[in-house]
């Protein structure tokens, strides 16, 4: 597994995905990458951010796709272009994967907004993969140093989040989740599940679907870790709560389990999505386009997603 290259993706290239690629790939000279991206565009973005595109024995590509010149492509912006290419390198990638012609998949951030230009109807980097291995959902988590976060639902309005918290949903992710936080720490995990509503529902005042839903599921997968919850949110990472005492957290929805991560470790996070037959992670955090090829991109997330791809296929 080591001898394969690690499939990289450009992301958007109107956003930093560039930057950051050729930032996270430099720090890793004795590695192999696949990069999967529009060369002469990549190359664009690198030249005004003022970073060197990667090169050497180590490092190959694989052209996607780009239905414009790469001179029509506008930094900081939405654009189909963009979009479609973004998501051909995904798509590429995640099907060498399955393949068994890379290792693991590192995808640099995309715009979703672009992709619905492009005419592609997904919500993100996750609900695309699964979608390709042939499965309907896989499974949202971020890793920090002392911290990870399962999401039990994803990128969808706040209004459809109640509906989603099903029996099914919460053990698909709680199968998912207890046993690759397992490998991590080498030991069965604590994990903290978090209530969906106020005060987790204050015995039912605000709610029921912490009594109805969520208990009921952890009691089923109580082979898989030590739960504990519905934690009462708001108070779930405060220091008298000690939150340390968890290996980690099971958040019923996108910000309730992101807010506390990334204000606790946006700079190493990294975003890993379980489930699938591959290894794929990224940053934790989106395109920037307001940095977008200014040489002022932050490549510590993609190093970290690297790393961690690199020590989860050892």
């Amino acid at each position: 597994m080591e001898t394969l290259p690690l499939a990289i993706t450009g992301g958007d290239c109107a956003g930093i995905g560039p930057e950051i690629v050729a930032r996270a790939v430099a720090a890793f000279p004795n590695e192999r990458f696949v990069i999967y991206t529009h060369r002469a565009l990549f190359a664009r973005a690198c030249a005004a951010a003022g970073v060197p595109v990667p090169e050497g024995a180590g490092i190959a590509w694989r052209e996607q796709p780009l239905a414009v010149p790469p001179e029509a492509v506008e930094p900081g912006r939405n654009q189909a272009a963009t979009g479609a290419l973004a998501h051909a390198c995904v798509a590429a990638a995640g099907r060498d994967a399955l393949a068994g012609r890379v290792r693991a998949v590192v995808t640099a951030p995309f715009s979703k907004a672009a992709l619905r230009l492009a005419g592609h109807d997904v919500p993100g980097h996750t609900e695309l993969l699964a979608r390709l291995c042939g499965r309907q959902e896989a499974t949202m988590a971020f890793f920090a140093p002392g911290l990870a976060m399962a999401l039990v639902t994803i990128h969808c309005a706040l209004r459809e989040v109640p509906g989603l918290v099903t029996r099914e949903r919460l053990l698909r992710v709680f199968g998912d989740f207890a046993p690759a936080l397992g490998r991590l720490v080498g030991r069965r995990p604590r994990i903290g599940v978090l209530a969906l509503n106020p005060h987790a529902g204050e015995d039912g005042a605000f709610g029921d679907e912490e009594a109805r839903v969520i208990r009921p599921a952890m009691a089923e997968a109580t082979a898989l870790a030590d739960w504990e919850g519905p934690l009462v949110p708001d108070t779930a990472f405060t220091p008298a709560a000690d939150p340390g005492r968890f290996d980690g957290f099971v958040a019923m929805y996108h910000d309730q389990g992101l807010i506390p991560f990334k204000s606790a470790a946006f700079a190493e996070g990294v975003n890993v999505t379980l489930g699938l037959p591959f290894v794929r992670t990224s940053p934790d955090h989106g395109t920037a386009f307001a940095l977008a090829w200014q040489g002022r991109a932050d490549a510590a997330s993609m190093i970290a997603a690297i790393r961690h791809a690199r020590r989860l296929t050892a």
